[in-house]
């Protein structure tokens, strides 16, 4: 956490001011909603706990390791009173219908977040703006600013912050807004006063709709709220660095990176608004590309196309591995199969096995 001997804000009274100035600063830098919580997750807390305890968090040992951490802001950052929590769409506008993209077995489905640039780079920087903008108000003062980068527990803090809901399939949902978005956090030792009242958080509006747990292709959703990572085409394609189980191949169908079907079908996403962020525009196409022509890439390509795409992080043995697995659940046909024959002597052996397993499975 950025520190200063002299903390000015010691002498600052109007806290309830200050943090709305922070709210409107915020939509200044063009984030969509602010919300300020204490650091409290008792309930998160359990949550985790239980879930580690199941196992349902797969081969993200990091997790585990990182203990309390997660759950207890303070921890992680000493000195921590409050935390800053925001919002950033980001459904790119007039992309191609993502429907159509996984009818069609011979294109690839990437998950919307994936189709631009790197939201670590975007988000944080406008955190950090929004903490220089603090700074340059009070002076010096103690804070830490998050994106997906640390062990945060940023739906719950999120929550508590009156940003939204966390809804069945444990995404973060907001009325009239849907789950088409970011969040960034700037941990503070600043005593801001909550957005909602003491032991609160934002009302669920699920209901008794459960068309996501309906529609999850690999049933990962096992219950409501509570999501085995294990099944999860979104861990299987990205986070998951060795063998996709067998059993679990064919219902990945076309889907290389991440996995969308919760959102797609969610009520609540009909409200969505496209972001007006340039930086989450799609690139290479990639909203609306063959198969085979990201399969044709060689690993040079990967990167330089992949350049400053959170795609890159999965790196060009598992690109080929989850296309591998793509191609296999397709329709056979020649060039299918030419390609994938042109990879069975890749020097992967993860990529062998898939290959593999495609032109076997292509041949059935």
């Amino acid at each position: 956490m950025n520190e200063s001997q002299n903390h000015a804000p010691a002498i600052l009274s109007d806290w309830a001011r200050l943090a709305t100035d922070i709210q409107r600063w915020g939509q200044e830098l063009g984030f969509q909603k602010l919300g300020i919580s204490d650091t409290q997750l008792d309930d998160a807390e359990t949550h985790l706990l239980n879930w580690l305890q199941e196992g349902r968090h797969g081969r993200m040992d990091y997790m585990r390791k990182h203990g309390t951490k997660r759950s207890r802001p303070a921890e992680l950052e000493p000195g921590t009173a409050s935390v800053i929590s925001a919002r950033l769409d980001y459904l790119p506008p007039n992309s191609a219908d993502p429907e159509a993209i996984l009818a069609d077995p011979e294109k690839a489905y990437i998950s919307r977040y994936a189709l631009g640039r790197d939201y670590h780079k975007v988000l944080r920087n406008r955190m950090q703006k929004l903490a220089t903008r603090i700074e340059q108000a009070i002076g010096p003062f103690g804070y830490r600013v998050f994106t997906d980068s640390a062990p945060v527990m940023e739906k719950a803090l999120a929550e508590k912050a009156g940003l939204g809901w966390i809804g069945k399939h444990t995404n973060l949902l907001a009325e009239q807004t849907g789950s088409w978005f970011f969040l960034g956090e700037i941990y503070t030792d600043l005593p801001l006063p909550a957005s909602l009242p003491a032991n609160t958080t934002a009302t669920n509006h699920c209901g008794t709709c459960t068309v996501c747990i309906d529609v999850c292709p690999t049933r990962a959703i096992v219950a409501p709220y509570q999501v085995d990572a294990r099944l999860c085409i979104s861990y299987l394609t990205i986070e998951l660095r060795e063998s996709i189980p067998v059993e679990l191949r064919p219902l990945i169908g076309n889907r290389i990176y991440g996995c969308d079907d919760c959102q797609l079908v969610c009520p609540w996403n009909r409200f969505a608004q496209s972001t007006p962020e340039t930086d989450f525009l799609p690139r290479r196409a990639l909203d609306d590309i063959s198969l085979l022509k990201l399969f044709s890439w060689s690993e040079e390509e990967f990167l330089k196309r992949t350049e400053g795409s959170p795609i890159r992080r999965i790196g060009y043995a598992c690109w080929l591995r989850n296309i591998a697995v793509a191609l296999g659940n397709a329709p056979a046909n020649a060039k299918i199969r030419d390609a994938l024959m042109a990879k069975q002597q890749h020097s992967s052996e993860l990529v062998r096995e898939h290959v593999y397993w495609a032109l076997d499975n292509s041949t059935r």
